[in-house]
């Protein structure tokens, strides 16, 4: 969990490595809406669900807010998190995940960034998770989540999303192997694969606690979300 007040010289050097690297960049329709709300006069906190991103950091407070970043999906990775249910089937322990990851006072946030999660993250976390951005979400805050469809496949290559214009984003391919760091089933750093593909009903039902859902298709095989507390 960190929290980024503003821009610094060492930000600014991470975001131009970042530009330099060689990344793929896409359009995104629900952060051209999202960013009107991001170019608001008022201070807005802002939570960024992934690595610590320069890009994101130096958007979001060169424009007075305060973003906090949290890597749900790599802290899904704690090999100590693996435990049975009661039917004996492999299952993370999202009791314990929660008490120690999304630690923060109840609606606290205006945005949540959860890009990819809930389609790579562990199927045991994701309504769990879901639950507890909804309390950490004001109301009338809004979420932003991407879903792949069915057209995507099960190899989808996992990206880290940073902004860069107020319409777009460059994806960065998450890749752990060589890592020391091993994954929650025994094996070594890996490239996170596609659990599940959601249409639209199961994105509808996952956030059913919800106010509002917007529904964005884009031209890569991926739905855009904006959902409102």
């Amino acid at each position: 969990m960190k929290l980024f007040r503003g821009s610094s010289d060492s930000a600014a050097q991470g975001h131009a490595s970042a530009r330099g690297s060689n990344r793929l960049t896409r359009r995104s329709s629900s952060l051209g809406q999202l960013v009107k709300t991001l170019d608001s006069e008022e201070t807005l906190c802002i939570l960024d669900l992934g690595s610590t991103s320069p890009a994101n950091i130096r958007y979001c407070t060169e424009r007075g807010h305060k973003i906090y970043s949290d890597d749900l999906l790599l802290s899904s990775t704690d090999p100590s998190l693996a435990i049975k249910d009661e039917n004996g089937k492999p299952v993370l322990d999202s009791k314990r995940f929660l008490e120690e990851n999304l630690v923060f006072q109840s609606a606290l946030f205006d945005v949540v960034f959860c890009w990819n999660l809930a389609d790579y993250l562990d199927e045991s976390l994701v309504k769990p998770v879901v639950g507890r951005l909804w309390s950490l979400l004001k109301p009338g805050g809004t979420l932003l989540a991407f879903f792949h469809t069915q057209e995507a496949g099960p190899d989808a290559p996992c990206y880290r999303y940073h902004i860069v214009g107020a319409d777009t984003l460059e994806m960065q391919l998450i890749d752990t192997r060589g890592e020391s760091r091993k994954g929650a089933h025994g094996g070594a750093g890996h490239n996170f694969r596609l659990q599940r593909v959601f249409n639209n009903r199961n994105i509808e039902n996952l956030f059913r606690d919800f106010a509002n859902i917007k529904f964005f298709l884009a031209r890569d095989n991926v739905r855009e979300v904006l959902v409102v507390r």
